[in-house]
């Protein structure tokens, strides 16, 4: 019997996404097929510490209960979080605790096939964790190191999108020091270019954190403040009056597009808790388009793909303003939970879940290294993914 492929799932992390993190990874662990998949849990606490061996999932699961409290906004999505990682059954006892090096833990690269990186934001989505794994020699999951960092910063992004004709929603970037010296100039422009209502985000943080909505100049100060703590750039956009779509994509050179699906909330807009709280947010798929526009909406996902050199997966989100179509961003490692839109989407497309979950792998595995040479011709070829190109 040929040995089971052995898959280091990266979680946790030190970003504000931590949370998200450990229930994408515990849907992750619970769909893996286990008759090809040996999953190896791998845990990142907030301080930066490896977790492995043992369940270091439930070990960061209870380290979030720890730190509820009644007056915490955020703690009915987090108390949803931490249930469902904790129902991921434990793996082999002893939990070891390694410290942060600049090297991936000798003893995992032994043990690895793969890496699957369910890591959401800053330290693992933006190219930081892929780099450490580059250097190690592991295959990973999905975009390799500039798609990554690209596809972190919102405003990189959105170049490399208007650079490849792709049309976005109007928007300015500022470093949080041009508003701290002089916030006028700054307010000013951002009446003149771009108007109320609009969000403020950090330029490099997913899940909606940081991210306010400013319907009036009396509340941009604090828009901008909350938006400054959680990193150096921040973007202001224009608020799109429409409907939301979402695209998957999965390929290497040659990527297919799902179904489009609309996501339908019951709050004034798409914000953390509306996209991991229970009952506050519906998929529709197929989104109610036509099929001129189910065509369009795949073809710009796969060109912002390709835009930012994606590899494996992401998911685009798109707005659609009467018959206009806007690219909003793309996100290279989507959300895995049950209610992501990401695995939803392919289920829906004909492809179920712990079935995706292999085919990335395949994909990861397909890719040749970067330091190694390319194969021969005709040999180890991406023969793409088919449908939508």
């Amino acid at each position: 019997m040929a040995r089971r492929i052995r898959v280091g799932v990266i979680f946790g992390g030190r970003s504000g996404e931590h949370e998200v993190s450990l229930a994408s990874a515990a849907f992750v662990l619970r769909a893996i097929d286990r008759s090809r998949f040996e999953p190896i849990p791998i845990g990142i606490a907030k301080d930066g510490r490896w977790l492995v061996g043992g369940d270091p999932l439930k070990a960061l699961a209870e380290n979030v209960k720890g730190e509820l409290s009644p007056g915490d906004a955020t703690s009915p999505v987090k108390q949803e979080l931490v249930a469902r990682a904790e129902k991921v059954d434990p793996g082999a006892t002893g939990l070891v605790s390694v410290e942060p090096s600049e090297s991936f833990p000798a003893g995992l690269r032994r043990e690895l096939d793969v890496v699957m990186i369910m890591l959401h934001g800053p330290y693992g989505e933006d190219g930081t964790v892929q780099g450490l794994l580059e250097l190690a020699g592991i295959p990973y999951v999905g975009a390799g190191v500039l798609a990554s960092a690209a596809g972190m910063d919102k405003a990189v992004m959105k170049a490399l999108f208007g650079a490849a004709g792709l049309p976005v929603v109007e928007h300015l970037v500022v470093l949080a020091r041009e508003w701290e010296r002089e916030p006028g100039p700054v307010a000013a422009q951002v009446a003149e270019r771009i108007g109320y209502p609009c969000f403020v985000k950090p330029s490099n943080l997913g899940s909606s954190v940081g991210i306010s909505k400013v319907k009036s100049p009396d509340a941009l100060p604090a828009a901008m403040a909350e938006a400054a703590r959680h990193g150096r750039k921040l973007l202001v956009e224009r608020a799109a009056q429409g409907r939301e779509i979402e695209v998957s994509v999965l390929g290497n050179d040659e990527p297919r597009a799902s179904l489009p699906g609309e996501i339908l909330y019951d709050k004034e807009w798409y914000d953390y808790e509306a996209k991991y709280g229970e009952g506050h947010t519906t998929l529709k798929v197929p989104a109610p388009v036509s099929p001129e526009q189910t065509r369009q909406f795949q073809q710009l996902a796969v060109t912002a793909f390709r835009a930012i050199d994606c590899r494996g997966m992401a998911r685009v989100d798109f707005f659609l303003e009467g018959d206009r179509i806007l690219v909003n961003e793309i996100n290279t490692i989507p959300g895995f939970t049950a209610t992501s839109a990401y695995p939803q989407l392919w289920e829906a497309s004909g492809l179920p879940y712990p079935d995706l979950i292999a085919r990335l792998i395949e994909l990861a595995l397909e890719r040749p290294h970067p330091l190694t040479p390319p194969s021969p011709p005709g040999g180890g070829e991406d023969k793409g993914e088919g449908g939508s190109r």
